[in-house]
């Protein structure tokens, strides 16, 4: 049983769908000092950061049992997320908090195993980390609030 394959992959496809299926908003909380995880820094807050995946605030969302992938804009500045599996934490809906908490679940023994593989023999876990141009963030940057003017 312990060759199981993980199943959070799997479990955060469906609790993903059935988020957007009761028009609800999508979730993810990251841990964000998992090697391979791609995110802004500037929003990281105590190790942790919270991602908003509806398909209105994000593009080219990509979801499978290794990672979650999306480009999105933080403070208005365009950036390619990555985030492998062993790093979420949970998936939940922002209106009523229903989700999702990973760490217990089938095979997530193996998920994290894999990662410290991974890290030993000093393997990329974001695969195509390499081949984005990087955005600096710092964590003096605050995001900007749109603001209105009038025009004459």
């Amino acid at each position: 049983m312990s060759d199981i394959t993980p199943s959070r992959g799997y479990l955060l496809r469906a609790l993903f769908d059935w988020i957007i299926d009761n028009d609800l908003t999508p979730h993810l909380v990251v841990a964000a000092q998992v090697p391979g995880t791609t995110v802004p820094e500037a929003y990281v807050k105590d190790g942790q950061i919270t991602l908003n995946i509806a398909p209105s605030a994000v593009r080219d969302l990509y979801m499978d049992a290794d990672a979650v992938s999306f480009s999105a804009r933080f403070g208005g500045v365009p950036m390619q997320v990555y985030v492998p599996t062993a790093a979420i934490l949970a998936i939940f809906a922002r209106e009523n908090g229903q989700g999702m908490g990973f760490g217990m679940e089938p095979g997530a023994d193996t998920l994290e195993a894999q990662v410290a593989a991974a890290l030993e023999k000093g393997e990329p876990l974001n695969p195509v980390a390499d081949d984005r141009p990087e955005v600096e963030t710092t964590k003096s940057e605050k995001p900007q609030k749109p603001g209105l003017r009038v025009v004459k």
